[in-house]
This record gives C-alpha cells, structure tokens and sequence, in this order.
C-alpha cells in the first residue's frame, strides 16, 4: 500500500483499509470519524472487507489520522495492490488468532477439567494460599497475550464515548478475572456458595472467540476472491518497443500512446487499439465469454485479458485507473460498499445493541442480586458475564454486507458488473422488464438484405446515394449501408446540408440533388408521396427487415431494405424472463411491423413500436405510474434516459463500456441471458440477507434471555459462560459461511 503525502489534495474517491474494526459499532465510530473531517462530502465504510471509501476534496492523511484518533488503525490504498500481499497480511492475521485461541485453550481447558475431576485445591486451603495466586497471575498473562486487541479497542471506545464488541468481551472476561481474585483476597467472609473462581472461563472465551474470530476471517477472505482474482490480472510488467527496441518495464511505467508488444500466453498489460498481427484472446475474465476472441489490426485489447497462440503490436490508449479492468475493479468495490434500504434495519439496531446489552447485563445482575437464591452475588455475577459474553454485534454487522459482497463477486466473475447495491434489493421486485431491441434482442450489426431500385436509378446509384447521405451518421443501419456499397467498390460522394432527423431518417445535398432517406414518417413529413410503396414496404417489414424509402429531389428512387438478426440466445432469456414471472416489454424506434416480426420470433408478447429516443423514458415511467417496477435493458447511449428512468437500468455492451453513468447493471456482454441471471443472483442475494438478518436477531433475542437466567425458575437451566462465548464465536462464522454459499449459485440454471 502506498501512502499519499499530507500536502497532496484530491477530489477523488480515496480508498482506507481499517484495522480493528469487530462490529458494527465500530463502523459507526469509523463513518462518524471521517465524516467530520473538512472536505468530506461522502464517507462509505464496508465492515465485510474492513475498508472505508471517501469521497471529497480532503487531504488523504487527514482521513488516516482521524480514523487513528478514533482508536482504529488506517491505511491508505492507491492504485490495484498486489493480491499477494494482501493474502499474506490476511494469513498472518489468521494464523495470529489461531495462536492466541491455542495459549488460551491450552491453558484454559486442563484448568477447567483439573476442577471438574476435583483435583484442585480448595482456595482457602493451605495448598490453595500459594497455589490460585499463581493460577490469577498465569491468568493475566494470558488475557494479556490473547485478548490485548479487545482490552485495548475496548478502552478506545470508551474513550470516545462508545461501546462496541470489544466492549462486551472486555466487561465479561475482565470481570470474571476481577471477581476470581476478589474471590482470593475475600475468601473468609465470602459465603461458603459464592468461593468459586472463574479464571478458566476467562480464558476459554477468549480462546473461543478468538477462533471464532480466525475462522470468520477465513471464511471472509473467501468472499473477496473475485476481487483479488482480477487484480491478479493485471501483470507486474509489460514489454514496450521505443526507439526500435523492445524492453520489459514496470506496468506504472507505461504511457499513453506507448507501443507494446504481447506473445503468446502472455496477459495484456493496459488498453489499447491493435495496430499490427493477428491473434484469439481470452476475455472469460472479464465478460464472462468462454469464447476467445479474435484480434487483427484495429481491434480494442483490454488489460487483464489472456493473448493465446498469436503476437501483435498494440498502442496503449488508457493506463492505470483508467483502464477497463481497473474500473471493474472500482465498481465492483463501490457496489460492495454500498447500502441498499435493507441495511438501515441493521444499521438501527446496530447503533443501540451494546449499550442496550450491558444495560440488560447491568438488570441482570440486580435482578438476580436482589431476587436470586443464595449466593446470590454468584448467580448474579455468573449471568450477568455470560449476558455479556454471548451477545454478539457483529452477526448484525456482517449480515447484509457480507452477502453482498460475495454476490458483487460472483456476478462480476459472470460478466454481470453490480454498481450498487440498492439494484439488488429492488431486483427481487421487478414485475417489467423493458427491452430495446436493436442490439439488445438483436445484434446490432445490420445488413442491407435487398436493394429495390425505381425508375432510372439502378441498385448501385441507390446504394450510392444512401451511402453518401449515410457517411456522417452515427446510426447504427449507417454502418450497413457504408459496408455495403464498399463491397461493391462504390464511390462515397460527398454530402453537404446535412441534417439528422431523430427516430425518421436523415436528408442533405449530394451533387446537387436533394437526398431524402428514411422511413415513411420522413417521407410525409416531407411531404413526398410513396403510395404505390405501400405494399412492398409491408411485405418487407412483415418478413422482420427495416424498409427505408430513398428520394431525390421530392420523388422516391427506391427501397433499400436492413435487417438486424435476432441474438442466438434472445428467446431462451425472454423464456426464462416470463418464468420467473417477469412481463417482458419491447421497445424500438422501428416500425410496427417490422418490430412484431422480430417480436413473434422470440416471443415477446408486448411492443411499441415507432418510439423516439426521447419518449423512451415516458413509456418506462407510464409503466410504473400503473404500478410495474421496471428493469429496462438498453446499450447504454440510445437509452441513457429510459435507463436513468427505470427502478433498475441494464446496460447491455462489452468489457470496456463499464462506465455507463445511467444502468445500475452492467452487462460486459452482449448475451441477454445475463439480465435473467443477474436477476436471480439478485433475488438469491436478498433472500440470503434475509436469512443472515433473521438468524441475527433470533439468535440475539434468543439467547440473551436464556444467558440472563430466565429458564432458571421453570427448568433449574443456567447457561455456562463458556459456552455463552463458544456459541457467540460461532455465530459470527455461521453467517460468513452462509453468505459464501452464493459463491458457487449455478446462474445458468433454472432458477
């Protein structure tokens, strides 16, 4: 990790890793700290991956010392951070816990079962005089080695007014220590059922917990594999050619405008446009295609993505942060930062639990104190340490951002980018799905089919006419009708006067000539009769082909037919759409018939047909005045608004188009089966979170009465303090578990 100068300025997002974070109180204590610093407009902390995403114009190193001032340790991060050094601190950590769970045990349990068996001394014993002072000393020392992290994150809090997990295990494990060496000094005048120390249930807790808190750690770094996976992409080196010679140098090295060369087996170290060789490259990683891809001159190359059997020369056009992969990256981060409306439950009650835990402690020991059968005190102390110990934040605070952060993954690792996480929780409702059919439900590379030419023009001059009208226009049927006349060695004339008409067609000036080219909206809005056009462009339209009318000063030249095929893949989505209840919508600037061609053939059965761009977004928004919550999936630049509009936006493009400002999903492919997929992995995911948030507080409502003695007066049961910390070790690992078995969901099955 690198860290930023203090003096340095930035009104970009910057990215902290926080150390000694355990529950939701401290994300609070985290988020407060650094909101309160000058020039935060933003602050986003992510308990699941314990990192802090702020956003403003601050000094970085005003974040870190704020984080530092709240008791909490921060790093800054910058840039893609080597994944293995990331593993190695987190192994480090792992086997740490485990060390300190071992001492603890090892200690704790020979103690427990030497009491049990009765092969301990009494402690007002002679033997006992000289022996349990050693036993209270072997003690502190072992709460000092494993549970010095809880001691002193505890003190911070406190420090700062606030309470947190550590809190409770601090109060619960130093309390018994307390009241087993009260126990010691006070023996004589103690009753006779109140001499009991405690120090091997101290001890054992911290053992389970610790362990607890080891395997929770494991399980969690699990949930960042995606992550790490495609920062592993990313090579540490790349071979650049300057002045005639090739050189390997490091990947921060590269410029824009560098040339680089890429053989075989090798990853592509930024992005970049192909300018000499040929080869197939593998982008599985990061659109979700198996398929590889094929490269020649001219062709877009993405860093992270795998050369295979050719070698080419590439000029590198965006480095860095800008690259794609280093945006999915970003997005996937963000995406697992972010709320979604579900998480305010949690974070509610996250902000009252401790306090209202050692409240409920505090009753408890009254309770038992004044009402309890001798000893009194012993009871008293007993439940009132185990309330504290079995109680557990941090199930709260890992219940919904644990899950969401394996979903962002495993979407991420299926070419389904999720920038945020409010379009989870709104895909389990979604009633309507819009869908644009050019390049959506079709594939947006059409083909001129037929050329019907009129009077003395012959099908090269109309080809010709439409081409040069066509050369300045960024539609998507330009592009066919440029393809076409180039096959046919037509000469491209130049076109002068020219003027797009949105969802009609275009007009300008070619030799002269006044060229009109469009559909038959154009052509009455003109005012240029096609009457005895009528039937062929029926024809034509009703076999799913785009008849566009061409004329020539006031008089229609001809027909020149387009046709967009339909996607392999198109109806097994909109199948499994309707199967899971989903009304699917589309929409087209086309005309009608044309559009229920398409439509029939893939079975949709609801289009408007003849939409302009700009009445994209009325038709999404009419839909959810009726009550629909709509999902709209576009390519992102057409349907920018209707994207925008909609509950959940859908960008529908390739790897590189990961910054597509309106969609809320990417899919960094072109297969519609993605958007049914992301819509299960959505519904699984909230489902999950559910299930975590459910287990929480059953298990918090639960088990904090049944620590506080109330089953004592009708079954004679009082839970021991050790099982109370097993059992709150294990719950946090139970969620992580659960929340990980969205790692291996099978999208592509029926859902």
């Amino acid at each position: 990790m690198t860290t930023i100068a203090s003096s340095e300025q930035t009104s970009e997002e910057v990215r902290l890793s926080i150390l000694g974070m355990r529950c939701a109180g401290c994300v609070s204590a985290v988020e407060n700290a650094l909101a309160e610093v000058k020039g935060v407009s933003a602050v986003t902390v992510n308990f699941a991956d314990h990192s802090a995403i702020v956003k403003g114009s601050v000094d970085p190193e005003d974040l870190k010392n704020a984080v530092n001032s709240a008791g909490y340790e921060a790093a800054i991060m910058e840039g893609l951070e080597d994944p293995e050094d990331e593993e190695q601190r987190e192994q480090e950590r792992y086997y740490s816990l485990l060390k300190k769970a071992a001492v603890a045990a090892a200690f704790g349990v020979p103690l427990m079962l030497a009491g049990h068996l009765g092969w301990l001394p009494e402690i007002g014993s002679e033997t006992g005089r000289w022996f349990w002072p050693q036993i209270a000393l072997i003690t502190l020392g072992i709460l000092v080695y494993s549970g010095w992290h809880f001691y002193s994150g505890a003190y911070q809090s406190l420090r700062h007014g606030q309470a947190n997990m550590d809190t409770l295990i601090a109060l619960g494990t130093g309390s018994a220590w307390f009241y087993s060496c009260i126990v010691l000094d006070y023996y004589e005048i103690l009753p006779p059922l109140s001499r009991h120390a405690y120090f091997e249930a101290a001890v054992i807790i911290l053992a389970f917990i610790n362990l607890g808190t080891a395997l929770e750690t494991r399980a969690r770094r699990k949930t960042s594999s995606a992550i790490r996976e495609l920062i592993g992409l990313q090579p540490r080196t790349a071979r650049v050619i300057r002045d005639g010679k090739e050189m390997d140098i490091p990947i921060e090295e590269v410029g824009l405008g560098e040339t680089l060369r890429v053989r075989p087996g090798e990853k592509i170290p930024v992005d970049g446009i192909v300018i000499d060789g040929h080869s197939l490259v593998d982008e599985s990683m990061l659109t979700g295609e198996p398929l590889p891809v094929e490269k020649t001159k001219g062709s877009k190359v993405v860093a992270g993505t795998i050369n295979q059997k050719g070698t080419f020369i590439f000029e590198a056009n965006r480095i860095g942060r800008d690259t794609a992969l280093a945006q999915i990256i970003q997005s996937v981060r963000l995406a697992q930062s972010s709320k979604p409306p579900i998480a305010r439950l949690a974070d509610r009650i996250s902000a009252i639990f401790v306090p209202a835990v050692v409240a409920i402690s505090v009753l408890t020991f009254l309770i038992w104190y004044i009402w309890g059968p001798d000893p009194s005190i012993g009871y008293a102390f007993v439940t009132s340490m185990t309330v504290l110990v079995i109680a557990c934040p941090c199930v709260l605070g890992l219940a919904m951002p644990i899950s969401l952060m394996v979903a962002v993954g495993r979407a991420a690792k299926s070419g389904i980018l999720i920038r945020n996480g409010e379009a989870v929780q709104l895909a389990e409702k979604i009633s309507c799905v819009v869908l644009d059919k050019t390049g959506t439900v079709t594939e947006g590379k059409p083909q001129v089919t037929g050329v019907h030419a009129s009077g003395q023009f012959s099908e090269e001059q109309l080809l010709q006419l439409a081409a040069s009208i066509e050369s300045g226009s960024e539609h998507p049927l330009a592009s066919a009708i440029i393809n076409a006349a180039s096959e046919k060695n037509l000469e491209i004339k130049k076109a002068t006067r020219f003027k797009a008409i949105s969802g009609l067609g275009i007009k300008a000036e070619v030799d002269g000539e006044q060229v009109v080219f469009g559909n038959a909206a154009l052509m009455d809005l003109e005012g240029i009769k096609y009457g005895r056009y009528v039937k062929k462009l029926q024809q034509l339209s009703e076999s799913g082909k785009t008849p566009m009318l061409l004329a020539v000063d006031g008089k229609i030249a001809g027909i020149i037919a387009v046709s967009d095929p339909v996607k392999k893949d198109s109806t097994e989505a909109i199948r499994k759409l309707k199967k899971q209840g989903i009304r699917v919508n589309m929409l087209t600037g086309d005309n009608k018939i044309t559009a229920n061609a398409v439509a029939q053939q893939v079975g949709i059965p609801e289009v408007r047909a003849e939409v302009l761009p700009q009445d994209k977004a009325k038709v999404v928004k009419d839909l959810q005045v009726k009550g629909e919550v709509v999902a709209m999936v576009g390519d992102g630049i057409n349907d920018a608004p209707a994207l925008a509009q909609a509950d959940i936006g859908l960008a529908i493009g390739t790897g590189t188009d990961v910054a597509i400002e309106s969609a809320d999903i990417v899919i960094m492919q072109g297969s519609l089966l993605k958007v049914p997929e992301a819509i299960a992995l959505s519904k699984a995911t909230l489902k999950n979170i559910k299930q975590n948030l459910f287990g929480a507080l059953i298990y918090n409502t639960l088990s904090i009465p049944i620590a506080a003695g109330v089953l004592y007066p009708f079954l004679g049961i009082l839970l021991n303090p050790m099982i109370a910390g097993a059992a709150m070790a294990m719950s946090s690992f139970t969620v992580v578990t659960n929340a990980n078995r969205l790692r291996w969901m099978k999208l592509d099955e029926e859902q």
